[in-house]
């Protein structure tokens, strides 16, 4: 009898995005022609569209394909969407490089927000420079005016009112680790949940809300050099466990049968950590089986080794199933 293959989860960034993964490695080489042809191809499909753009952006950060290719097109809205997302991703590099509170040049941070106002007039129906707005708002010392945030979220909640990554961008600007509080970030996430359509991803911000909680507090304890203490009940309380299971109602439950889009597979590996880690194997088995081995470092990071984690578990709901 042949040996049982041995499961090993795939960290693929592009999340099997094969489009996305010839285009990322046309930009190591310098040739800019394959990602014009990848977001042209990809057109007004706003979820692939967002997803496909942020990963091409952290590819551009530390190149000077977007460059080349406004010089090429200098007007081009497509050009002008992903250098916008480039300048953001950019910034964020800076800022990561400095540290965690260390002043960040303001001026990068203006010139990633005039960006963005280019691609918004280059491409008027477009989310995504609207997205990179709130994105890049978080690195402003003080964050930016309320109206001025609220602007940029209508402004993207009129071309894409249940963008999954806007909505990301609105619950980390809210967390306590940027410009808000815990009990600010959990009360976006649940009221956009409860407004998201059957079907919508939407509801696990709830879960990544859990995980941005977790962060914090791990920060807080590294600040300190002390442990995590009192933190057991972080993934399993009642309330956790709750909002596992109305995540797995409202959206998977929810959509129509098929697989998981690349786009959705981050999100799927936080409800699948969220149900493991809440002991829930009803809800987990299912999930598991639904992200095959499509996996992310993150959340899963968080809680120890990810692979092992990953591993053990499709191993203990494997049993289960």
């Amino acid at each position: 009898m042949a040996a049982r293959r041995r499961f090993t989860p795939d960290f693929d960034p592009d999340c099997g995005d094969t489009l996305l993964t010839s285009a990322r490695q046309d930009i190591v080489i310098g040739r800019w022609q394959g990602v014009r042809d990848l977001l042209r191809a990809t057109g007004a499909s706003w979820v692939p569209r967002g997803h496909r753009v942020r990963l091409l952006a952290q590819a551009c950060a530390s190149s000077s394909t977007v460059e080349s290719w406004l010089a090429a097109e200098p007007r081009g809205a497509d050009a002008l969407v992903l250098r916008a997302a480039t300048e953001t991703a950019r910034a964020f590099n800076l800022a990561i490089a400095a540290g965690r509170g260390a002043p960040i040049d303001q001026n990068r941070i203006d010139a990633a927000v005039m960006a963005c106002y280019q691609a918004a007039d280059a491409y008027p129906d477009d989310p995504t420079p609207w997205i990179s707005l709130i994105s890049v708002a978080r690195l402003y010392p003080t964050g930016v005016r309320r109206q001025e945030l609220g602007q940029w979220w209508d402004e993207l909640h009129q071309r894409d009112p249940y963008s999954l990554e806007g909505h990301l961008q609105v619950l980390h600007y809210y967390s306590s680790r940027w410009h808000g509080t815990h009990g600010l970030m959990y009360d976006f996430a649940r009221d956009s949940a409860g407004v998201a359509p059957p079907g919508s991803p939407l509801p696990v911000l709830v879960q990544f809300a859990r995980v941005e909680e977790y962060r914090y507090m791990l920060d807080g304890v590294k600040g300190q050099h002390g442990t995590l203490v009192g933190v057991s009940q972080h993934w399993n309380h009642d309330g956790a466990v709750g909002d596992v299971r109305r995540t797995w109602q409202r959206w998977i439950a929810g959509r129509a049968d098929g697989p998981v889009p690349p786009a959705e597979i981050p999100a799927l590996n936080c409800l699948t950590h969220a149900a493991c880690q809440a002991g829930l194997t009803d809800v987990a088995a299912p999930l598991m089986r639904l992200l095959g081995t499509r996996a992310t470092r993150t959340p899963w990071s968080y809680t120890g080794d990810p692979e092992h984690q990953i591993v053990k578990w499709h191993r203990e709901l494997s049993r289960e199933g």
